[in-house]
C-alpha cells in the first residue's frame, strides 16, 4: 500500500472558534478503499500496529464530525461533541473484526453515537446513567418528534401531542411531559461562556462542585465500557439477519418500522416481529451467560 504524505495524527481540536480549521484539516486524510481498510484492520488486529490503527482512525474523522453535528441542538460545544465521538471511534477501531465482512464505518458508527450520547447525558444531568433505554430514546428524539408534529410552543405540550409522542416512542405520557419541561428549563447555555468581555473567568468557576467523587465517575465510565463490550460480544450469538433487525429496531437512533424491514427481507411484518423477538431473547441469554462467565474470572 502506498503511504500517504498527510499526517497520521489527529489534528488539535480546541474551541468552536477553531472548528473550521479542524474540519479543513481532517479533509486532508484520504478515504480508504475496502481493500486498504481490510489490510490495515488485519495489521492492527494481528500485530497491534499503531500506525495502521492511526490510519483507520484518521480516515473516519469526517464521519465523527458529521454525526456530532447532528447533536448540536443540545447546547454543548461542537468541538467537545467531536472529541467524544473521536473517543468512540477509537474504541470501534480497537474492537473491529474485519473478517466479519462489513465496513468499519458501519461498526464504528454505533460506538461514535454511544460515546456522544453518554457525554450529552452526563453534561445535561437530566437522565442518570442507569436509566432505561426508553428514557434515553425519549431524550434524544423529543425535539425531532416535536418538529415532526409542529409543536413549537415553549410551554407544556398539548395533550394530543403528548399522546402522539408517548405512543410513538413507547414511553409514558408523564415521562414526555417531565422531559419536555426539563429540556425547556435549559441546558442550552454553556458554562464555558466568559463572564466579561475580557474573556477572563467562566461561569463554571463560580459553581460549587456538587457532583459525584472522581472515583465514582471513573467507576461509572468503566461500567459503561463493560456494558458496551458485553453487548458487542452478545451480538455475535445472532446471525446476520437477526443482528440487523434487532439493531434497526431496538438499538438505532431512529428505529425502522416492521413494514420497512419486511420490504428489505421480502417477508411479512409478523415474520420480522418474530425474528426481532427471537433475536432479543437470544441476546438476553448471551448477556446473562457473558455476565456469569466474567464473574467467574479471577481478579487481580
Amino acid at each position: 500500500m502506498a503511504r500517504s504524505n498527510v499526517p497520521s495524527t489527529i489534528p488539535a481540536l480546541g474551541t468552536d472558534a477553531s472548528l473550521n480549521r479542524y474540519l479543513s484539516e481532517i479533509r486532508k486524510f484520504p478515504l480508504l478503499t475496502p481493500e486498504q481498510e481490510y489490510m490495515l484492520a488485519k495489521r492492527y488486529q494481528e500485530h497491534q500496529d499503531s500506525e495502521a490503527a492511526a490510519q483507520l482512525v484518521t480516515s473516519h474523522l469526517r464521519l465523527v464530525a458529521k454525526i456530532a453535528m447532528g447533536y448540536r441542538g443540545y447546547g454543548l460545544p461542537v468541538s467537545e461533541l467531536i472529541s467524544e465521538g473521536n473517543i468512540g471511534l477509537m474504541q470501534g477501531v480497537k474492537k473491529f473484526e474485519p473478517d466479519r465482512g462489513f465496513r468499519l464505518a458501519t461498526y464504528a458508527m454505533w460506538w461514535i453515537r454511544a460515546s456522544i450520547q453518554e457525554f450529552i447525558l452526563r453534561s445535561w444531568s437530566l437522565v442518570k446513567m442507569g436509566t432505561t433505554a426508553a428514557q434515553k430514546k425519549l431524550f434524544f428524539n423529543l425535539r425531532r418528534m416535536k418538529n415532526n408534529i409542529e409543536a413549537f410552543e415553549d410551554g407544556d405540550l398539548h395533550p394530543d401531542d403528548v399522546t402522539k409522542i408517548a405512543t410513538h416512542l413507547g414511553v409514558s405520557e408523564d415521562d414526555v411531559v417531565s422531559m419536555n419541561r426539563r429540556m425547556a428549563m435549559g441546558g442550552d447555555t454553556s458554562l464555558n461562556v466568559s463572564m466579561n468581555e475580557d474573556g477572563e473567568g467562566q461561569w463554571q468557576d463560580w459553581l460549587a462542585d456538587e457532583g459525584p467523587l472522581q472515583d465514582t465517575v471513573v467507576a461509572e465510565a468503566q461500567e459503561a465500557d463493560v456494558r458496551h463490550d458485553m453487548l458487542s460480544s452478545a451480538l455475535d450469538d445472532l446471525n446476520d439477519r437477526e443482528r440487523h433487525i434487532l439493531t434497526e429496531r431496538r438499538l438505532a437512533e431512529d428505529p425502522k418500522t416492521l413494514e420497512e424491514l419486511s420490504q428489505v427481507y421480502g417477508v411479512s411484518r409478523e415474520r420480522v416481529r418474530q425474528i426481532e423477538v427471537r433475536a432479543f431473547e437470544k441476546l438476553q441469554r448471551a448477556m446473562m451467560r457473558i455476565a456469569g462467565e466474567r464473574r467467574l474470572l479471577p481478579t487481580g
